[in-house]
């Protein structure tokens, strides 16, 4: 078979956080006879050359290329393209990882659109990663309809043959930014880009030692430099004017504007601080005309009109003013309805912990000048976020906690200016309603709920919550879709997160009463504290002491509205006479059906069936329990104690 894709992975003593990347490239979907992996060993100087040639000798689909240290990660890849037999190539970083199904799933994609460049959704776990380049699918995108410029990392899937034809490959040496150079060619030289959206193809992992290259503090005048050639590449392929300066907008507010801002800027030491502006600055002067910084939201358009002028300490008290402003959703209701969970929250930003105000009626107004001081800068900032609210959103995103990976829930969004004091001023609060359908979300396990709130030049993420204990809505657990689903309040924060899989006694099946259980004509019943959109086969399984057996049930949901009937028949003669204890499976096609005991038993008198409290243990097993509890007891009190003295 032609191989589809060939992986290339450059690798520098990446110690057991190459693991992962292994694991993954072995599990992918993709037949093994479809794709290739090449790994290219940067020189280096850890145990890895030998777990690489050890895992080639192994496994057919690997190929490892050894070579002396070239200083970045420039030269493997291109290495690896050379010594590339597919269809396409794709790149990923040693301490990173793929999903599992990423090189089919973009493989497929790519040939149905056409694409020369397809870029899959990301997570990152301790990293940044574009979130609004992911909010949906993009089969065709471009720099003009999409922000594909958000994302610049090499980790893409590339077609060998574009490649090839334009002559591209990534710079190398001792270097930073080559996958800023190389990614904005491919972008805008591409017949076509394709963006998938749907699923995480590949995951981003920030390392535990923090050693990852990307995090290591930059030497400003080298990284600087090599952002130029970025910007070269650019003015290449583009002309004058809005999109020319769109793009360079990312590099102006990401690379530059987003370094001297707030926590980020001031945590730097004072010295290594100046030299980042001063070059920043000298960026700033040469390159960029007044219609890049003119587009960017009112904070970033601060920033970068001080450090256009020069006003380095100005910059820093700006710092220091916005390190004090966050965002905070408040959760006001969490029901189900329909078979999902209805959240509404409210979101504003906060400073100090109080609700920021801003001035009430005022209109849009340009930055012509730069201003005064940071005053001035602060009250134009508040003015035009004011003006600009009817641009303010809200929206929520579940967080996988195991992966990091997030996905946009549907948001109905309503925006309330709320007059504080006189009414010359106004608290700017969104005020929103997200619907999660617990069935859409791809895998079992614990869910956050984030709430992202773009205001002004603002946009921050935060927990929704916390939730104060004693008005927190106390939703039941769910049954969507063959899946059990609980939101729920993390501790000790209280902020909401949504569990998926849910089993056990956290699906509170043990506050069932007696009374809520019912037995006649045959006909068992009870009622659960459980929300079922609709009637959901469910299974039953009744445990004697000598044996059990199953039967099938059904959960209803009930007039009111509130919680599930339980039913099923009881079948005569299984149920012979004694006392049987009583489980429920809400997943009967699983795999491995999982059974929760209720807290409740059946007793069959030959004649009638009675609800009764669940049976003690027996005698035999309180006998062990107590036997246990003594000799733990014994053997503690002969731990040998040791004395100590001098030497």
């Amino acid at each position: 078979m032609p191989v589809k894709v060939s992986v290339i992975i450059p690798v520098y003593n990446p110690g057991v956080y190459i693991e992962d990347c292994i694991s993954s490239l072995q599990r992918q979907s993709l037949p093994p006879d479809e794709y290739e992996v090449i790994f290219v060993d940067d020189g280096s100087t850890d145990e890895t050359p030998a777990r690489l040639d050890a895992l080639a000798a192994e496994d057919p689909r690997v190929k490892v290329i050894h070579q002396e240290n070239s200083g970045w990660s420039g030269k493997p890849r291109n290495v690896g393209i050379a010594a590339s037999r597919g269809e396409f190539v794709m790149f990923v970083d040693n301490d990173d990882y793929l999903g599992d199904e990423a090189l089919e799933r973009m493989y497929d994609y790519g040939v149905a659109n056409g694409a020369d460049v397809v870029v899959g959704k990301m997570a990152g776990k301790g990293r940044g990663v574009p979130v609004e380049l992911f909010r949906r699918n993009h089969p065709r995108a471009t720099v003009e309809n999409a922000p594909l410029i958000d994302s610049l990392t090499p980790h893409k899937m590339i077609r060998r043959a574009f490649l090839d034809r334009i002559g591209l490959r990534f710079p190398e040496g001792r270097r930073r930014l080559e996958d800023h150079v190389f990614i904005a060619e491919a972008y805008l030289r591409a017949e076509n880009v394709s963006v998938l959206s749907d699923y995480v193809c590949y995951y981003h992992i920030r390392r535990d030692d923090g050693s990852n290259a990307g995090f290591e503090r930059f030497d400003p005048v080298g990284y600087f430099k090599n952002l130029r050639e970025a910007l070269d590449v650019v003015e290449r392929y583009t002309e004058p004017g809005p999109v020319r300066d769109k793009l360079f907008r990312r590099w102006l507010r990401v690379e530059m504007v987003e370094r001297l801002r707030a926590r980020r800027f001031l945590q730097l030491p004072d010295d290594y601080r100046r030299e980042l502006f001063t070059e920043i600055h000298q960026v700033v002067v040469e390159r960029f005309g007044p219609g890049v910084a003119a587009a960017m939201q009112p904070t970033q358009q601060v920033v970068a009109a001080l450090t256009a002028a020069d006003r380095y300490d100005d910059v820093v008290s700006f710092a220091q003013w916005e390190a004090g402003v966050a965002p905070k959703a408040a959760p006001e209701h969490v029901e189900w309805r329909d078979g999902s969970v209805s959240i509404g929250f409210t979101a504003e930003y906060v400073s100090g912990d109080q609700p920021m105000t801003f001035p009430a009626d005022v209109e849009t107004a340009p930055l012509n000048d730069t201003p005064k001081d940071v005053t001035e800068a602060v009250e134009w900032v508040a003015a035009q976020t004011a003006a600009r609210f009817g641009q303010a959103t809200a929206d929520l995103l579940l967080r996988e906690r195991s992966s990091a990976a997030q996905y946009f829930q549907p948001v109905r969004l309503t925006r309330e200016t709320v007059p504080v004091g006189d009414g010359e001023e106004v608290r700017l609060v969104l005020r929103a309603t997200a619907t999660v359908d617990p069935a859409a979300l791809p895998r079992d396990g614990a869910w956050d709920a984030v709430v992202r709130v773009k205001l002004g030049g603002w946009t921050k993420e935060c927990r929704l919550g916390p939730a104060p204990r004693e008005s927190r809505p106390a939703p039941e657990a769910g049954i969507v879709g063959s899946r059990s689903a609980l939101p729920y309040w993390t501790e000790p924060h209280g902020n909401l997160s949504l569990e998926l899989g849910t089993r056990g006694k956290r699906l509170g099946l043990g506050r069932v009463k007696q009374s809520d259980v019912t037995v006649s004509g045959g006909r068992f019943r009870a009622l659960l504290p459980l929300h079922v959109p609709g009637d959901t086969e469910v299974r039953l399984r009744f445990v004697s002491s000598q044996r059990y057996f199953d039967a099938p049930g059904t959960l209803s949901p009930t007039a009111e509205g509130s919680g599930a009937l339980l039913g099923a028949a009881l079948p005569a003669d299984d149920l012979s006479r004694g006392t049987w204890r009583v489980a429920l499976c809400l997943t009967p096609s699983a795999d491995r059906p999982r059974f929760t005991g209720l807290p409740f038993a059946l007793r069959a008198t030959g004649e009638d069936v009675l609800v009764v409290p669940v049976p003690g243990p027996g005698v035999a097993l309180r006998l062990a329990r107590g036997a246990r509890r003594v000799l733990g007891a014994a053997r503690r009190r002969v731990v040998p104690r040791f004395k100590t003295g001098k030497h």
